[in-house]
């Protein structure tokens, strides 16, 4: 039998092999029952014995022929790794790309008549026929003027603009796969078919985006710029990355009809966008008021209830807030008395996890049931620091087991007392600013200084 050169792993196998059928060997020759036990145990059975001593012999000189053999295998693995040379390391080498370079002007139909690659070249096959297909006007739907089987039907869609935030992703791919697969389609079957691209401005995530780019190229903050300045650098993000992002789709194929390319502040989108809200709110389907929003000190904007991250806190927490160097405490519920106006020496306690915003508060409410404070409906307390009286209301909504049962009201800094605020007719005194600082129905005293600090 030839002789076969085994590489340095396989030779470790095989030995690896090798000894542990070895050590099976061994263990079966040594455990109760086997020949060596059996052959000193007593025999109740002359001819039955005689007849298992004869098997069991001959399952012993197999054994040992196989163990033997075993050995030898190993000790030829052994000489032959030692005559063996340092294993080479395998590097992979990719195949050089072939590229089409027949000249061809942009625009113009490609030149086929050449032979094909002999293995499929994405880059040979895909050069050239783009931008023809553009120029030839295939992606748009006044092309299906042109087929000799059109039908009346029409098939429309945009594209989900994707946000200039960035370039593209997996996702978007899988998402301009998929449709255009379908007008493509559409268009095979005669439709007429419009498909169109366009970009996202996202807001308040470009905004972020940018203000990042501007503190890392100059050191400076968005307050740092004109309202002006600051448009024009967003405005140049959006060239930047929204040219990539439409070069991209074209790199994937996608028929779009580019002479309808949108961005959603384009003019005349926002002049639709205007018209839409006039009609709908002239029509009585959408109204205007004034209402809590979400607001972000450090974006000095409004936030959506979807980009809010809610956490319940079970006690004393810190926490990091954006403008304050060092961490602020929550969660710890604080007690004081409103003092009652006209009673020496009575007070009204009331519990809250905000005192901050006890400067604006504008009433105290208390469940009309309860029984300790029936005395008091409809008597005012004095603010300590305001001067104001604040009204005593009585409202089905307190939950008379929480702190102390009696409720501040402050309906500018919650939802929930601007509801019932609302209900009592109470008014709304903002105390907070956009920038996170007291504002000056504060008191010159307070005015300026940072809420969180």
């Amino acid at each position: 039998m030839p002789s076969t050169q085994l590489n340095f792993g396989t030779s470790q196998r095989l030995r690896s092999l090798c000894r542990l059928l070895l050590r099976a060997e061994k263990r079966s020759w040594e455990v109760p029952g086997g020949w060596k036990a059996y052959s000193q145990a007593n025999k109740p059975d002359p001819k039955k014995q005689a007849g298992r001593m004869s098997h069991l012999k001959n399952r012993a000189e197999k054994q040992k022929r196989q163990r033997e053999r075993m050995e030898s295998i190993e000790a030829r693995l052994v000489a032959g790794q030692k005559n063996e040379l340092p294993r080479q390391s395998k590097t992979l080498t990719l195949k050089n790309a072939v590229l089409y370079d027949i000249p061809t002007v942009a625009g113009e139909k490609k030149d086929t008549s050449g032979p094909l690659p002999a293995s499929y070249s994405p880059r040979f096959i895909e050069a050239a026929w783009y931008a023809w297909w553009v120029k030839e006007g295939f992606f748009k739907p006044e092309y299906q003027n042109q087929l000799p089987h059109q039908k009346p039907d029409v098939f429309s869609l945009p594209i989900p603009p994707p946000n200039i935030t960035g370039s593209l992703h997996l996702g978007h791919a899988l998402t301009v796969a998929i449709e255009d697969a379908l007008v493509r389609w559409k268009r095979m079957e005669g439709c007429q078919v419009l498909w169109v691209p366009g970009s996202d401005h996202a807001g308040i995530a470009t905004q972020a985006v940018v203000e990042r780019k501007i503190w890392k190229e100059r050191g400076a903050l968005r307050q740092d710029l004109t309202r002006e300045e600051f448009l024009q650098e967003v405005w140049n993000w959006k060239e930047e990355k929204g040219n990539d992002i439409l070069q991209q789709l074209k790199v994937m194929g996608a028929s779009l009809d580019w002479d309808r390319a949108c961005f959603t502040m384009d003019s005349d989108f926002f002049q639709a966008v205007t018209e839409a809200f006039v009609q709908l709110h002239e029509e009585g389907l959408i109204y205007r008021d004034r209402q809590l929003v979400n607001w972000s000190c450090a974006l000095r904007s409004a936030i959506s209830d979807i980009e809010v991250e809610n956490r319940q806190l079970e006690g004393r927490t810190e926490l990091s807030v954006p403008g304050v160097q060092d961490k602020v405490l929550f969660g710890v519920l604080v007690t004081f008395a409103y003092k009652v106006e006209g009673a020496e020496g009575e007070e009204l306690p009331v519990a809250t996890t905000r005192p901050e915003t006890m400067l604006g508060d504008v009433a105290v409410a208390v469940h009309p049931d309860d029984l300790r404070y029936v005395h008091l409906h409809g008597k005012r307390l004095q603010h300590p620091f305001t001067g104001q009286l604040l009204p005593i209301i009585t409202d089905s909504s307190v939950e008379r087991d929480v702190g102390t049962g009696a409720v501040k009201i402050t309906p500018a800094h919650s939802h929930v007392d601007y509801e019932l605020g609302r209900r009592h007719g109470l008014p709304v005194v903002s105390v907070i600013a956009e920038d996170g600082t007291m504002t000056p129905e504060c008191g010159e005293w307070l005015q300026g200084f940072h809420s969180a600090s």
